[in-house]
């Protein structure tokens, strides 16, 4: 199911701002979906797909900056933040873990629409949504749980691991580059090649049964990793 543009998924623990946000957006023409906490917007991210979330920062299960680095591993919805916080850092973290936009409370409601506008027009040319769920023979990655199985066992992965295979996932059926890899993985250090080989290594020994052999996390010699395209 690809993301429906009418759809705005709300994420705010007050009670007060989704009534008012709720009523704005219908009178606009926008369909309202609701959560107040992070686990709920990312179940109804998944199964709704809205064409743009709004998302308040301080929720009661996680922090919202938690809810939006999840969202980003699997969906490209625009994704404003909606946030009391106001410093210059609070924004700046927000954009770099892959917020659209940042609009700090209290604002106007016209304010609030251009800039949904603005992003469902930047969102028309991006790229379809990774779904939620991939699966390929006896290995299952949900990422909206962020749990992944090798037949009806559950794997335990480190969070680097994770990451590693929930970027392959995005990109599932094409060859991803180490130079992108080792950008996504170590953002803030030097490349380290032998690192992701490594990693590469011990993630595979996780999701196959024959690691030496493996069926899901292909090597393409001198270029990159690639996990097969999901099942039809």
């Amino acid at each position: 199911m690809s993301a429906l543009p009418n759809n705005v998924l709300v994420v705010d623990d007050e009670t007060a701002i989704r009534r008012f946000l709720r009523a704005a957006l219908e009178e606009s023409g926008f369909a309202v979906l609701e959560a107040f906490n992070g686990r709920m917007a990312l179940e109804l991210a998944a199964t709704k797909k809205p064409g743009v979330i709004l998302l308040d920062l301080g929720l009661p299960d996680m922090d919202g900056l938690e809810v939006l680095k999840r969202l980003r591993e699997w969906t490209s919805a625009p994704i404003i933040v909606v946030s009391v916080r106001s410093d210059e850092s609070d924004k700046i973290e927000a954009l770099d873990r892959g917020a659209d936009d940042y609009l700090t409370k209290p604002f106007g409601v016209e304010e609030l629409l251009a800039r949904i506008r603005v992003a469902l027009r930047h969102a028309e040319s991006a790229r379809e949504d990774a779904p939620p769920v991939y699966k390929h023979g006896d290995l299952k990655i949900d990422l909206t749980s962020r749990r992944v199985w090798l037949g009806k066992k559950e794997v335990r992965l480190s969070p680097l691991q994770y990451s590693l295979l929930a970027a392959l996932v995005r990109n599932a059926g094409r060859v991803v580059s180490q130079k992108q890899l080792l950008k996504e993985l170590w953002p803030d250090t030097e490349s380290n090649p032998e690192a992701l080989r490594i990693l590469v290594h011990q993630t595979r020994h996780r999701i196959e049964r024959e690691p030496v052999r493996p069926r899901h996390l292909k090597t393409e010699p001198a270029v990159g990793y690639r996990l097969e395209a999901p099942d039809d």
